[in-house]
């Protein structure tokens, strides 16, 4: 074998580049490997170019947020926490804002200003190598003797006292997260949770498409037949179904749901700050400034005009029908469709599309206060290659850098 480091840590993303600085920060020699051409290529784009870094919540509130078993992230958020992470960018030259509900953001507002402060903190301290690729693990007498990785073409075997695998779950491939650690993980003898997509946007069957955002409704998510989770806030309609901070929300149980072959929908409360008696006036006052008016007029003032006759049709009445032989009955239909307007979910969006990945390296399997291995002693996994994920807003990055910080840690011991 040719080279000498400490520690090798595979995979340059939030996990691994935090890995690297505190495993480093110890003294230890650290070869971060990244098999794209930089560093950091999802976070340079996480949050529509803006970054979400993490969310301030206290940790009881912040651990709500996290699945499937906040417990074991609990060790690995004491140790390095969203107000350590803060701290720590800010120490490094990366000025930060709070925004409404507590995430954090890049004052610049560019996800790639986070990216550089890593990458140059990274490369302080440990040896980058870009477009080198972790091909094999050696491994003899439950122990990782060292890797072999490609670059320029050729393989590359380098001796490791500590292996630390931070090669990100399955979304975004394009920029670079293919399943290469669950591989690894497999090779260790590790199970693997099943795979699929989070936070991602839910297709529609009756659907009629329309490309509309919404803000301040209620969505609730049925699975056969009973409501399982409700959530308020923002909402899109696209061409395929329904997408936005909402809909990312419910996606991890509407997700395991459809997996489980069970019959899910969703329904939609446009008027979710008015009781049924205020909305019924609403509607009278309404039809009264409008008595000549049609049933398309009296929407339009409950409604975006976009959505008008999609929600006609789907509620079925007739949009140009006139108000003067609107009765009881009608009313009680249209006030039905504002509050509870219902659409069968027939799929999710594929992983090229979803923010995370559930599912991945089996928690049970790995120490939670020091993020080794408990089958492979000096093997170590960070961030999104464990089976373990977040709703959104902030709270996945900060799984992956303490994580990632604690991995580097203990590596370093």
């Amino acid at each position: 074998m040719e080279n000498t480091f400490d520690i090798a840590v595979a995979g340059a993303g939030p996990a691994g580049l935090m890995a690297a600085i505190a495993a480093a920060g110890k003294g230890e020699k650290v070869l971060l490997l990244e098999k794209m051409e930089k560093p950091a290529r999802k976070l340079r784009i996480t949050g529509k170019g803006r970054c979400n870094i993490t969310n301030i919540k206290p940790e009881d509130e912040f651990l709500s947020n996290v699945f499937p078993d906040s417990r074991f992230f609990r060790s690995s958020f004491r140790n390095f926490s969203n107000t350590d992470l803060v701290r720590f960018l800010n120490v490094a030259g990366l000025d930060t804002v709070e925004e409404r509900g507590g995430r954090v953001f890049p004052a610049s507002q560019k996800s790639r200003d986070v990216a550089e402060v890593l990458v140059r903190e990274a490369e302080k301290r440990a040896t980058v190598i870009c477009n080198a690729k972790v091909s094999r693990l050696y491994t003899e007498q439950s122990r990782v003797k060292g890797l072999c990785y490609e670059h320029r073409g050729k393989q590359i075997d380098v001796p490791v006292r500590a292996l630390i695998v931070a090669t990100g779950g399955l979304s975004y491939p394009l920029t670079g997260s293919t399943g290469d650690g669950y591989e690894f993980a497999r090779h260790a003898e590790h199970g693997i949770v099943p795979l699929r997509p989070s936070l991602t946007g839910l297709e529609l069957e009756d659907y009629e498409a329309v490309c509309l955002s919404l803000k301040n409704v209620e969505l609730s998510l049925a699975v056969d037949g009973g409501i399982v989770q409700r959530e308020f806030g923002e909402m899109e309609f696209t061409g395929y179904g329904i997408d936005g901070p909402s809909v990312l929300k419910i996606s991890r149980n509407a997700v395991d749901a459809i997996r489980a072959n069970k019959k899910v929908a969703v329904l939609i409360n446009f008027k979710p700050a008015l009781d049924r008696q205020q909305l019924m006036n609403r509607i009278d006052r309404e039809i009264l400034s409008i008595p000549t008016g049609s049933f398309t007029d009296l929407l339009k003032k409950l409604l975006p005009s976009a959505f008008v006759l999609p929600f006609a049709r789907k509620i079925m009445m007739q949009a140009n029908r006139k108000l003067t032989t609107f009765n009881s009955s009608d009313r009680e239909r249209l006030v039905n469709g504002l509050f509870a307007t219902k659409y069968s979910v027939s799929g999710f969006r594929p992983f090229s599309e979803a923010i995370v990945t559930a599912g991945g390296v089996c928690l049970q399997e790995i120490n939670p206060k020091t993020m080794c291995s408990t089958l492979i002693e000096n093997l170590f996994f960070a961030g999104e290659v464990l089976d373990l994920d977040a709703n959104t807003g902030g709270y996945n990055l900060q799984i992956a850098f303490s994580t990632g910080y604690m991995a580097g840690q203990n590596a370093a011991i």
